[in-house]
């Protein structure tokens, strides 16, 4: 008598049979959870794209074997249209320096002259080497990578109006968007987020989009009262990013509602704005000096390239940093604590933004919905000296303020 592998006669039902006990047929994602490859794997095996490694193909094939994968129409649309390919975009302005602010009401006639406020020889390059855009999309490269991605980046300048139609073009050849720092208007992102999937960089999280960030409002607050209390500073400026970034904004806010809770002063506003670049602090640090007023005794810069600009004008000016004016930043780039003084910031775990958000935008292109869609990673408070500390000084408690994963509610 033949008897089959599960102990049945030929004909036998078998006795998981019945409607209360159906299974779910296996799809591509499962076939690339048990491969241990990527979708963008799976789809070059079943389509025979790219010459795929001779193991990745026998794993895939395995998979599809011992799963019973049929592909049905939905699997295949996937596959056929996957590109393998994610668009990153970022902003740039169109020159070194920022567009200059207006004028202060208080500051004397001539002293926001132009002549010589842009010529910094210094920051000529810096539109070409933006060390925490380029931090970010190598972090973005890197889980690529591991996915079997390629990158499409893109830069559109602050001042551009057909920044939409530049996307649009962009998002076409890619299978989902990693955009920096505001580059659409929030109708043109709900608009676009419903062709494709997207996420935003240092953005607000939209109903179609998810967004990464840092937890600006811990990291702020620790250097803020660190300033403040420890130090005992009673007079800031707030040096601020691009005036509707949703980072520049959220560190000033949390600074301000600091300062105001201790009593100090905080200057901010279109006179403070530098853009987030070297060249715009730069500019603004001149033309306060030149207004003949008293400087804050702290200038809180919103990132590090900022704060290299300020330090830059001040040492040329013969002020004192942290004598005179301390000054700090916001990210620890590499440059931050190679700078003299060194430069006291608060980290961000930058790559890790980038690698955060392909895998977010990877999950969204794989046809599921993002568990959290406002991730902020966290952000660590470092004492160095350019706000007063001396070299190689630690306050207990003060770096530790932000050391776990928190989502923005």
């Amino acid at each position: 008598m033949t008897v089959l592998a599960d102990g049945r006669e030929p004909g036998e039902p078998s006795q998981a049979a019945g409607p209360a006990d159906d299974i779910a047929p296996p799809t591509i994602y499962d076939v690339a959870r048990a491969a241990g490859v990527s979708i963008a794997s799976v789809s070059r095996v079943l389509n025979g794209r790219r010459n795929p490694r001779p193991e990745t193909r026998d794993r895939v094939q395995r998979a599809v074997a011992e799963l019973g994968f049929v592909p049905d129409s939905a699997a295949r649309a996937l596959s056929v249209r996957l590109k393998e390919v994610v668009g990153v975009v970022v902003r740039r302005p169109l020159t070194a320096g920022p567009p200059a602010p207006a004028p202060a009401p208080w500051v004397p006639a001539g002293a926001w002259d132009m002549a010589g406020l842009l010529g910094y020889d210094a920051f000529a390059d810096e539109t070409e080497s933006l060390q925490f855009h380029d931090m970010v999309n190598r972090g973005v490269e890197r889980a690529a990578q591991r996915r079997g991605f390629d990158l499409l980046v893109r830069s559109v300048d602050i001042t551009d109006h057909d920044a939409g139609r530049r996307v649009l073009a962009l998002a076409r050849k890619s299978d989902g968007l990693i955009l920096h720092d505001r580059v659409l208007e929030p109708d043109q992102l709900d608009q676009l987020s419903r062709q494709v999937p997207i996420i935003t960089l240092a953005g607000i999280a939209r109903p179609t989009t998810a967004n990464v960030g840092s937890d600006n409002e811990t990291g702020m607050r620790a250097l803020a009262r660190h300033l403040l209390y420890d130090h005992g500073y009673t007079t800031l400026g707030y040096l601020g990013g691009y005036a509707d970034s949703p980072d520049s904004q959220a560190r000033l806010q949390t600074l301000a509602a600091e300062a105001r809770g201790a009593g100090a002063v905080l200057f901010s506003g279109p006179q403070w704005q530098g853009n987030y670049y070297a060249a715009g602090a730069a500019v603004v640090t001149e033309r306060l000096l030149a207004s003949g007023l008293p400087l804050p005794r702290v200038i809180v810069c919103a990132n590090d390239q900022s704060a290299l600009g300020v330090m830059y004008v001040l040492r040329r000016s013969g002020v004192d940093v942290p004598g005179q004016v301390a000054v700090t930043g916001f990210d620890d780039i590499p440059m931050a604590r190679h700078l003299h003084p060194q430069l006291t910031t608060v980290r961000q775990p930058i790559g890790e933004l980038g690698e955060t958000a392909f895998e977010v935008l990877y999950s969204m292109i794989s046809g599921e919905q993002p568990a959290e869609r406002d991730i902020a990673l966290p952000t660590r408070l470092l004492c160095r000296e350019s706000c007063g500390c001396q070299p190689g000084a630690t306050l207990a408690g003060v770096t530790e303020l932000s050391s776990v994963r928190h989502l923005r509610s």
